[in-house]
This record gives C-alpha cells, sequence and structure tokens, in this order.
C-alpha cells in the first residue's frame, strides 16, 4: 500500500468524521454508523437506583430511533394521520419545534405504522424517511420544511413486510437510499433540492441501512439489500464490488454493515447466518468465514472492538436471543449469556452499554474472556425496540408505544 493511498484514504475519512461535531450522534449508529461513541466518558458508577432519568417526552408510534447534533435530539414519529419531525434541547428535554407531513401508510405485518428510520443529520439539514417511503428534509435550527419526495409513488416500489425502514446516508454529497423501485433499486439525491441524482440497480429494499467506507481513495456506499451486498461509488452510482447475501422467503436483512480492516461482516437470522468478506472488487466474492452458528442477528448491529465483535445471535420472536463475543477472524464464539434477549449494543471506549428490549440497561466490560457486567438498571416497564443515541453524556432511547403514546427518555450515563 503506497504512501499516497494512505495519505488520500486518511483525508477522505477525516473529512467524513467532520460531517458531525464531536460528540454528536447525527444518524444511526453515531458518527461512524458502527454503535461507536466518540468524545464520551461514562459515570464510573450508578446510584443503587440506577442512573438518573433527567427528563420524558411523550412521542408518538415508529421504531424510528433518535438523532442528535448540535444539542438537538431528532426525533420521527406518527402521531395520528401525520408524521411528525420533532427537536427536543438534549439537556432539559424541552419540545423545540415540530414538523408534520402526512401519514399514508396503513400497516403491514406489524401493527405498529411507523415510521421505521433514524433520521439523518448533516450541515444543518434533517433528512427522514417515512413508512411509505416519503423523504423529507427539514431545517435543523427552525424546522422548517425544505423539499420533499413520493419516492414510492414515482418508482413504483413495493411496501415489503413493514414499510420503509432503511436509513438514508449521506456519501459523495449525496443523500443515498436503499429504495427498492422500479429501475431504481438504489437511488442518490440532491441534499439541496431532493432531485434524483442517480437511479439504477433492480435491488430489492432491506432494513438494513448502508454505511459508507474509503477504498483505493474512492467513498463507497455499502449496502445489504434483499439478497446482496454490494458496494457503490458514491460518485458515480457504479458497483465496486457485491456477493449474494440473503434467502428468498419470510427471511429479513436488518442489521448494518460493518467495515472492519479491510473487511466487510454482515450478520442475518432466519437462516441466512453471519459472514465475513474481504473488501476487494468483483462479484460474488467468497467469504473468509461463514456460519449461522456464531452471531446471526434479527436486527440489532454488533459492535467491534480489538479483534471482537459483541452482538446478539437470535430471534426475538422465537425467544431465542443470546449476548455474544466473537472472534472476528474466525468467526468462534469465546462466551456466551444465554437468554440475555436482543439488546443493542454501544461501545464507549472499553465498555458496553446494552440497551435492552425488556427495558433494561446494562453496563458491561468489553472483554473477550467472560461476559462481565459492571452494573444493570430498568430504565422503563414497557419494550425498547428504537435504537438508542448517546451524546454529552446523555443516552437517548425511545419505547414502544401503548395505545399510540410512547415515551423518549434522556438518561444521565456520563460526564
Amino acid at each position: 500500500m503506497s504512501c499516497r493511498f494512505i495519505s488520500l484514504a486518511s483525508l477522505i475519512a477525516l473529512a467524513l468524521c467532520a460531517v458531525a461535531q464531536a460528540g454528536d450522534w447525527p444518524e444511526i449508529l453515531g458518527p461512524h454508523r458502527n454503535g461507536t461513541a466518540d468524545s464520551e466518558k461514562l459515570l464510573a458508577t450508578w446510584p443503587a437506583s440506577g442512573p438518573k432519568i433527567a427528563w420524558r417526552q411523550a412521542v408518538g408510534t415508529g421504531y424510528a430511533g433518535p438523532a442528535i447534533a448540535e444539542g438537538r435530539v431528532v426525533v420521527f414519529h406518527r402521531v395520528d394521520q401525520v408524521e411528525r419531525v420533532e427537536a427536543f434541547e438534549l439537556q432539559s428535554g424541552k419540545s423545540l419545534w415540530q414538523a408534520d407531513f402526512p401519514a399514508t401508510y396503513r400497516g403491514g405485518i406489524d401493527a405498529d405504522k411507523g415510521p421505521r428510520c433514524v433520521p439523518l443529520i448533516h450541515h444543518g439539514q434533517v433528512f427522514v424517511v417515512g413508512a411509505a417511503g416519503d423523504v423529507h428534509s427539514v431545517d435543523l435550527a427552525t424546522g422548517k420544511a425544505l423539499w420533499s419526495r413520493e419516492l414510492w409513488t414515482d418508482y413504483k416500489t413495493l411496501e415489503g413486510y413493514f414499510g420503509a425502514g432503511s436509513s438514508p446516508i449521506v456519501a459523495g454529497d449525496r443523500l443515498w437510499l436503499n429504495l427498492g423501485g422500479d429501475d431504481a433499486g438504489l437511488i442518490a439525491l440532491d441534499l439541496k433540492t431532493g432531485r434524483t441524482l442517480f437511479a439504477g440497480t433492480n435491488e430489492q429494499a432491506s432494513y438494513s441501512s448502508p454505511t459508507r467506507t474509503v477504498w483505493k481513495g474512492r467513498e463507497l456506499v455499502v449496502f445489504v439489500t434483499r439478497y446482496h451486498c454490494l458496494g457503490i461509488d458514491a460518485q458515480t452510482g457504479k458497483s465496486a464490488f457485491s456477493f449474494r447475501f440473503g434467502m428468498r422467503g419470510p427471511t429479513v436483512n436488518a442489521a448494518t454493515p460493518l467495515i472492519i480492516d479491510g473487511k466487510i461482516f454482515v450478520s442475518a437470522s432466519y437462516g441466512v447466518g453471519a459472514r465475513l468478506v474481504p473488501l476487494k472488487p468483483g462479484e460474488d466474492l467468497p467469504a473468509l468465514w461463514e456460519n449461522d452458528n456464531s452471531l446471526s442477528s434479527q436486527y440489532t448491529t454488533s459492535v467491534y472492538r480489538d479483534g471482537y465483535l459483541y452482538g446478539v445471535d437470535g430471534r426475538e420472536d422465537l425467544g431465542e436471543a443470546n449476548l455474544r463475543c466473537v472472534d472476528i477472524a474466525t468467526g468462534k464464539v469465546m462466551w456466551s449469556e444465554d437468554g440475555f434477549g436482543i439488546a443493542h449494543p454501544l461501545l464507549v471506549g472499553d465498555k458496553l452499554l446494552l440497551v435492552r428490549n425488556n427495558g433494561q440497561l446494562t453496563l458491561a466490560a468489553a472483554q473477550s474472556t467472560k461476559f462481565s457486567p459492571l452494573a444493570q438498571a430498568n430504565l422503563v416497564d414497557g419494550t425498547i425496540r428504537a435504537l438508542p443515541a448517546l451524546s454529552q453524556g446523555k443516552l437517548v432511547v425511545r419505547t414502544v408505544a401503548q395505545g399510540g403514546r410512547g415515551e423518549l427518555l434522556g438518561v444521565v450515563v456520563g460526564e
């Protein structure tokens, strides 16, 4: 690898990270879309009653987790017949503004009518994707609507099992989505106007959100679609690599792909399994390892530290979900906390924050020798399915709505 390549790749990577201020959580899974927090220091101990809940706010339906930037928590939720983008003050929970758009999704297998996609905050703009495939942009400071697109209508998209569920990404100064439309499986929009800049492939949509990486000086968007994982040049839309991932039938790809040391880790339940694949050009890339007994995730994304993955193997609907540590080089299970249940893991330094769907929060050491819980607390009596966000010592979590009403909590976990 040449020094020129290292320099160019490093510059592009720094530019990608510079989109967010230090400590922001501006998109799904944080600033790097991998569940890892920057510039956060967790409290050494929790009170006996658990970490302090600084504020609570009522929200509507949907499983879309929050995004945080510039001291604002942005949440996308449904209230009656509108999908509402709402901003709250991070420190106090005070509502700052609301922007409402018509809600047209009528529901599918899941009775919850969405929305499901985490908002994306980029250079003062907020981008959201509704449950029926409508895309909106609003101003972060004021909530003023900037533009909207009805992409499912424009591109004759099928709604799938649960409606739209793949959160968007900004790459190459474009907003990219796994749309699953007619000759528009993947689509890129102009950030300022919403105009279509690229539409191509016949890839069907998944519930996995894309990530980005730099490869040979090129910025790539890495998608897991319904049946494939592929890397797309963010400037041209051309394919850089692809391999098959997914199965026909009642299966779902939902975890975000992880790019780790020049390799791609993908995971799904439903018999699909987990796979580690080298990042290189070509089609039908062979796996370094693959199996369905290490870390097959139904919808949560694992985190990575020092050669090991930490995540959940199994399915919520079958009642078989185990927290595991897996050697990324071989797929070997280092330890398994059987029956732990579904949890969204966040990595903060050498610690794991595990937001469990039963309403519990667990703090644990990120170590490969054994599961080492350090603290545990019951945050809520209800269910948590939305991805959490962490910024400035506040863990923001959202509960599943009961009777059309859910809750957003600001939990003090850091200094």
